[in-house]
């Protein structure tokens, strides 16, 4: 399988590319507004859908789910959620043919910044702890991650939309369901392997997250911190993320690491923007 592995990868990615082109058809009407209106109760009450983050992220999942298991069943794969919760990735896909071919996709969600559209808030791209720096992990990870042909991200960038307070806590009913203003809008969906949208910041704070980058024409074209030199690199470089220390200093930048690694100033600034 070694020798057909690119071969395979790149006939996944570019199936998962096609099925991300529908995507947007699945979850936004015909003036780009999200379908999903609010939550129903069992007396027909529907309850406007707040504004926070994690919620639009999970109900944006499940509204794909259907579409991702279609996916698996076309192209034979096995579709294997992640075990628990905080566990990555978000799904894996296993070849019913042979359970060696492993992909990961990750779904990320985030928005356009309303003082700047053309930069999103970014997203978190998996933890550069245990699993990532011992590949070999099973620690929080549903399979090591060298066990995967390649890590995707399936990603979905939206406006939010500015509601009245009062358009924020009305109860509706089904008869004016029309009524309901949408708390999202203007989906835009790609498809990119992790490591080419990585950036070299953390992505969460003090958590172990590695983080993306924010400029949303770069995220579509993969022109990632790392894009110009590799996959490699951008493993390495996540995991000794904060571990060598030079001059009492952390390497926490990679020109930084870079040239901890011995590259020139002007390789450096050939290849890293």
């Amino acid at each position: 399988m070694a020798d057909n592995s690119k071969k395979i990868k790149i006939d996944f990615e570019q199936k998962l590319n096609v099925l991300t082109q529908n995507l947007k058809n699945t979850v936004s009407t015909n003036t780009n507004e999200w379908t999903i209106k609010g939550f129903i109760d069992s007396y027909k009450n529907i309850f406007p859908i707040s504004q926070d983050t994690k919620i639009i992220s999970k109900l944006l999942e499940i509204h794909l789910f259907s579409n991702f298991l279609d996916f698996a069943k076309e192209n034979d794969f096995e579709l294997v959620l992640a075990e628990k919760q905080n566990w990555y990735p978000d799904i894996s896909f296993v070849s019913k043919s042979d359970e060696k071919i492993k992909f990961a996709l990750d779904i990320k969600t985030t928005y356009r910044l309303s003082e700047n559209p053309k930069i999103c808030n970014g997203f978190t791209l998996g933890s550069h702890g245990e699993y990532f720096t011992n590949q070999n992990s099973t620690k929080n990870i549903q399979f090591p991650y060298k066990d995967y042909l390649g890590h995707y991200v399936l990603g979905i960038i939206y406006d939010r939309n500015i509601l009245e307070k009062t358009e924020e806590t009305n109860t509706y009913t089904i008869e004016n369901l029309q009524n309901i203003p949408s708390v999202i809008s203007n989906f835009e969906f790609f498809v990119q392997e992790k490591w080419k949208i990585a950036s070299d910041k953390s992505g969460s704070g003090n958590t172990a997250n590695i983080g993306s980058i924010t400029n949303i024409d770069d995220i579509l074209s993969g022109k990632g911190v790392f894009s110009k030199i590799g996959e490699t690199f951008f493993n390495e470089y996540w995991q000794n993320y904060g571990k060598i220390i030079i001059e009492n200093k952390k390497i926490t930048n990679i020109k930084d690491y870079l040239k901890f690694k011995g590259k020139t100033e002007e390789w450096i600034s050939k290849n890293i923007s």
